[in-house]
């Protein structure tokens, strides 16, 4: 049998499947210029696109509005008139840290059953490599009927949106392309063409695109560990880490990194897929799984600090009230998914500390229905705090500033700052 033919460009329907932070942005820039169909299995979701709202805080009305060729959907029937499926849901971690693709097979069903010949089938969440044609095309092939390769082809394109990042949108980023054969390969980068001003890099292989995607964030997260190993020695030693990285940064190929929680759902889950591939294949990453136990300790090593302070002061830990500041897993970003201050909380409750939160960004259900806390309405005004944890640094808490955020607590609480907001002179001690 011939191999399908591929769409003209002028007969090219897209549909995106997973409006999150990745897939609204990639639907709104496709719907400017093409038939686009944004699915998404959550109807809430859909209904408040569907009223021009965006609680994530990526896209605005005005370009909402400016996709005239978008329209929203959370029943799969809708993406029988596609001829195009792009591929966006999460690919999260399970409680053991192994890849759970649950999303990414559930999205590989509902596509699988409308696809047709000659279809193409990209795929943006973050896996190891070898996961789009291991896990994924088996699903494709069962639901359709079809061949791969054959009937239909297969791209991947790996996402690199920053959330809360406005400065960086997604057409002002490279995009990295790939097909599952030459001719897909071509369809694949001209198609992210037409909506990149930045430019497209087609990579050789699947393999190879999800490889880099893997590498870009752990690199990111190994680095960001040596210099939270750093945090934790100079503290040993006396010296404010933000000051020795001023100093070494005066060298002009000196990374600038900075200390901090390391939550998210990139840099915090992406590499336990590159090292449970690596265990599948007989090699134990070392180096990886060490930063990942640097980066996921520091939650506690944060708490600790607090508390060797807060001691220091004769505040006596049990029945003592500490206030943290920000929830989320970045600044000026409503996004909850494994943020890493939940561990802060936690090491300080298990020391018999009342701990309460506030966040002007974080979503209050969310914050109930995934880790059990209820977020303060608003900033306390009565001073009845030990200790004030700024773990966020969200741009409310900056324009506030230190003597506001010090307001919280009692005379002599202390105020430590995660994420070295403040100035040195305004706080306790910082990370």
């Amino acid at each position: 049998m011939n191999p399908a033919p591929l769409a003209a460009p002028e007969q090219i329907r897209v549909g995106i499947i997973g409006l999150g932070y990745v897939g609204l942005p990639l639907a709104v820039e496709f719907g400017r210029q093409l038939p686009t169909l944004g699915f998404d299995i959550n109807a809430a979701r859909i209904a408040e696109l569907q009223a021009g709202r965006d609680h994530t805080r990526e896209v605005g009305a005005a370009e909402l509005a400016s996709a005239a060729q978008l329209r929203y959907s959370a029943d799969a029937a809708a993406l029988a008139g596609c001829n195009v499926y792009i591929v966006t849901v999460p690919t999260p971690i399970d409680a053991a840290k192994r890849p759970d693709f649950t999303p990414l097979l559930a999205a590989s069903r509902s596509v699988g059953r409308h696809l047709t010949r000659g279809d193409v089938v990209v795929f943006e969440s973050t896996v190891y490599p070898g996961a789009t044609e291991e896990v994924c095309i088996p699903v494709l092939e069962q639901e359709s009927g079809l061949v791969y390769n054959v009937d239909f082809y297969a791209g991947y394109s790996p996402e690199r949106i920053n959330p809360g990042d406005h400065s960086r949108r997604l057409p002002d980023i490279v995009k990295i392309t790939s097909g599952s054969a030459p001719a897909a390969a071509d369809f694949v980068d001209a198609l992210y063409r037409r909506i990149i001003r930045a430019g497209t890099h087609k990579a050789s292989s699947i393999r190879v695109a999800e490889a880099a995607k893997v590498i870009e964030n752990t690199q990111r997260d190994l680095n960001i560990a040596l210099i939270n190993e750093l945090a934790q020695i100079f503290c040993k030693l006396g010296l404010d880490t933000q000051e020795v990285l001023q100093a070494a940064a005066t060298k002009w190929n000196f990374l600038g990194f900075r200390p901090g929680l390391v939550g998210g759902h990139c840099i915090g889950v992406d590499p336990y897929y590159l090292t449970h591939k690596a265990q599948e294949i007989g090699h134990h990453p070392e180096v990886i799984l060490a930063g990942r136990r640097i980066n996921d300790g520091m939650g506690a090593h944060v708490a600790q600090r607090v508390m060797r302070l807060m001691t220091r002061r004769r505040i006596a830990l049990v029945d003592a009230r500490v206030l943290v500041l920000g929830l989320t897993f970045k600044e000026n970003c409503p996004d909850l998914r494994n943020t890493r201050v939940v561990d802060v909380i936690a090491e300080l409750r298990s020391y018999g500390i009342a701990v309460d939160v506030f966040d002007p960004c974080g979503d209050a259900a969310q914050a109930r229905a995934e880790y059990g806390l209820d977020l303060l309405p608003g900033l306390p005004r009565d001073g009845g705090y030990d200790a004030i944890v700024l773990a966020v640094a969200h741009r409310e808490f900056a324009e506030l500033g230190a003597a506001r955020l010090r307001a919280c607590g009692r005379a002599g609480a202390v105020l430590f700052d995660v994420k070295s907001l403040l100035p040195r002179e305004d706080v306790d001690e910082r990370l």
